[in-house]
């Protein structure tokens, strides 16, 4: 608020206080703004001051039913949090996208009358945007955070947004939850920090006293939150979803999207320094594969639950917070999408385009999912603020490429011209059009699915969404040791930056020590704190115990090497055909070597010519690559031992576990900067060696060295 000119007000150098003065003149300031407010020892109120009851539950027909309309306290708080940040989307604003198409593996008539799952012939245009949640829309790629997957389906029937994420489960059971949680994960609201992380108070004091959040909070201390690549990520649609077949019999689906190129990560240390050198590096990484014809792929497939199973499990089906573990349901697969084609404008299409999950084609239906149930409020609402108004549909990003066709003609950005003289049906002026179309009809009109509800108006959580921790621990326990470590050193970096002990403490012993003792004892001893001796609730053990899909050891991707990105390193004396040689066996495997020299000069040859280079190694560091190979040529290896770039090249790459290849020349280097020769370190450059090294890149990490690596100063 303005205030008049005064004289500067007395300050007390000496003591570093304010004299009163000073403290009797700002809080007359404060005084007069009255916009300041202090909620200290305040009951939660709605914005017209109606005292709250319960904000942690939506307004239900019954504790399992769908959500209602009416809830004015729910819908008060989601369109307020809907429209507090212009014009960068709330969560996900830092995002990249592109285009590719949908085709169906064969009809899936018997499970939907979803036109795009029918026929193996029909292709189906895509739009699918990657996100971050947390940080705006200038942080960086590879902070550690949940990534958003959200796909557009152009269908001839209208348009499908499957809108979901790298990870399975949520933080919130309900989404009269989702803006305190989103405020609590932001930059805390003094400061404006930290940006795209979780690592501060706001979120774990936010999760330590939300034990649902327990199950998302483990997936994102895992290797799951820092990818390697968005084409080397898993997506989910999250929710429980209906497929309904034309018969009208409906089935419980969960969606996911199954990489071809495999579920692989980064390490924590490279995720930082490649958060430095390369604050691009997932878009970069995405639009590169895709110019050189290395186009992403996915399968699509559903969990299938018959209704009359939906209660057999020892977890409810609608808790967003609980998968189905595969050895319970298999995934069964329905069909591939492959990405070919970048933007030709950020903006107008990956900034533009307006996701919700609210947009579905006849024969998919919503599950009575909580969280899901304001989801679709939540999105719609979002973009009439973001985007200028209701027709951000027009915009051509969005726009069906079935015909669209309604009475709906004015407000802001109206782009179609409609002809005409009734904007209202029905109509006898213009014939009656637009008209309905009965669903039993061929191609007919959506239809919800007629689900019986009879129960009480209430504001309550079901009981059968009590269990908090069966599933965190099952995730964990479902780790190899290398993840479980990096696990406890996540946990252990981000409670080490909360500056409230009590939090951490909190932490350890009401969440961690539920999950898994062991996990709770070592983030404990990382934190000078006690370990805690038992949990304090009983947790019912899961069935599974242990869950294959869980571990990303277990996602290989079944492509190979194609697409990964091999460092070729070179300099004055290399041999050339040594290095044609190994460049051709590369690029017969997909791969993309690129050769990098001490600069980007191009370097000579051991015969004295030429060879052009990508790049040099201060340039574009090991972080960046897949691989590392060192042709032979011994002018070029004295070259790269007197180098200390080159060694810390070398040093760092084996320290992150990559696959590395080096002349017979090189074991002299190898041997002075302490490396070990293993399955992932090679010396040779034999069709044997070769097809060794190409076998590690496959794995992605050289796991069986982490110990050895570990030892190698950072």
């Amino acid at each position: 608020m303005p205030s008049k000119k005064t004289d500067a007000p007395k300050h007390s150098e000496a003591a570093g206080t304010q004299t009163p003065d000073r403290a009797n003149t700002n809080a007359k300031l404060q005084s007069l703004e009255a916009f300041r407010s202090d909620a200290t020892g305040q009951a939660l109120r709605t914005n017209q001051g109606v005292k709250v009851a319960d904000n942690q539950n939506t307004l239900k027909a019954g504790a399992r039913g769908p959500s209602l309309l009416e809830d004015f306290i729910m819908r008060e708080k989601i369109t307020h949090f809907d429209h507090e940040r212009i014009p960068e989307r709330i969560v996900h604003a830092r995002g990249t996208g592109a285009h590719g198409y949908f085709q169906s593996y064969g009809n899936h008539a018997e499970l939907t009358k979803a036109g795009f799952l029918q026929d193996p012939e029909k292709i189906t245009p895509v739009f699918v945007r990657f996100s971050t949640v947390q940080g705006p829309r200038g942080s960086g790629d590879t902070v550690r955070d949940v990534r958003g997957f959200a796909v557009k389906f152009y269908t001839d029937e209208g348009n499908f947004d499957l809108v979901g994420n790298n990870m399975p489960v949520f933080f919130i059971q309900d989404a009269i939850k989702f803006p305190d949680f989103v405020h609590a994960v932001k930059p805390e609201p003094h400061n404006e920090m930290p940006t795209g992380g979780s690592a501060h108070d706001t979120f774990w004091d936010f999760v330590s006293l939300v034990p649902e959040s327990a199950h998302m909070v483990i997936w994102a201390m895992s290797d799951r939150a820092i990818p390697r690549s968005l084409r080397m990520m898993e997506g989910f649609g999250v929710h429980t979803f209906r497929l309904i077949n034309a018969e009208g019999v409906a089935s419980f689906v969960k969606f996911h999207w199954k990489p071809r190129q495999g579920v692989h990560s980064v390490l924590w240390d490279e995720a930082q320094k490649l958060a430095g050198k390369d604050t691009d590096y997932h878009r970069r990484d995405l639009w590169d594969a895709i110019e050189k014809g290395d186009y992403p792929e996915w399968e699509l497939g559903v969990q299938i639950v018959p209704e009359a199973d939906e209660h057999k499990f020892d977890f409810d089906l609608l808790d967003p917070t609980k998968i189905i573990p595969e050895e319970l349901v298999p995934v069964t697969l329905l069909g591939k999408m492959v990405l070919n084609r970048n933007p030709d404008n950020f903006f107008a299409e990956t900034e533009q385009v307006a996701f919700c999950p609210g947009h579905i084609v006849p024969g998919i239906d919503f599950s009575n999912d909580p969280l899901l149930q304001g989801r679709l409020f939540s999105y719609t609402d979002t973009q009439i603020s973001r985007l200028g108004g209701p027709n951000f549909h027009e915009i051509p990003i969005n726009r069906p490429v079935a015909p669209n066709h309604s009475s709906q003609r004015d407000a802001m950005h109206r782009m179609t011209i409609d002809k005409g003289r009734a904007s209202y049906e029905p109509n006898s002026i213009d014939g009656g059009w637009p008209k309905e179309t009965p669903p039993a009809a061929q191609d007919g009109g959506f239809e919800s699915y007629q689900e019986r509800i009879e129960a009480h108006k209430i504001r309550q959580r079901s009981e059968s969404f009590g269990d908090h921790f069966s599933q965190a621990r099952l995730f964990f326990q479902s780790m190899s040791p290398n993840e479980q470590q990096h696990i406890i050193k996540a946990y252990s970096f981000e409670l080490g930056k909360v500056e409230r002990e009590e939090i951490r403490i909190r932490e350890v012993n009401e969440i961690l020590a539920n999950i898994d003792l062991k996990l709770a004892a070592a983030v404990a001893a990382n934190l000078g704190l006690p370990a805690p001796k038992q949990g304090t609730v009983q947790v019912k053990g899961s069935k599974p115990a242990q869950s294959k899909a869980l571990s990303q050891m277990n996602h290989p991707g079944d492509v190979g090497i194609k697409g990964r990105k091999i460092a070729v390193v070179v300099a004055d004396g290399v041999d050339a055909s040594r290095v044609d040689a190994l460049v051709k066996a590369l690029e017969a495997q997909s791969a993309r070597p690129m050769l990098l020299g001490p600069t980007s000069a191009p370097v000579k040859t051991a015969d004295g010519k030429a060879l052009p280079v990508a790049a040099s190694i201060e340039g574009m560091p090991s972080i960046m690559f897949d691989g590392i190979v060192v042709p032979g040529g011994q002018g070029s290896i004295d070259a790269l031992a007197a180098s200390g770039v080159a060694k810390h090249f070398l040093l760092e790459g084996y320290k992150h576990l990559k696959a590395m290849l080096l002349a017979k020349e090189a074991k002299a280097l190898v041997g002075g900067l302490g490396l070990k020769e293993d399955k992932g370190l090679l010396l040779g450059d034999d069709q044997n060696t070769v097809e060794a090294f190409v076998k590690a890149v496959e794995g992605h990490r050289v796991w069986e060295r982490e110990a050895a690596a570990e030892a190698i100063p950072a």
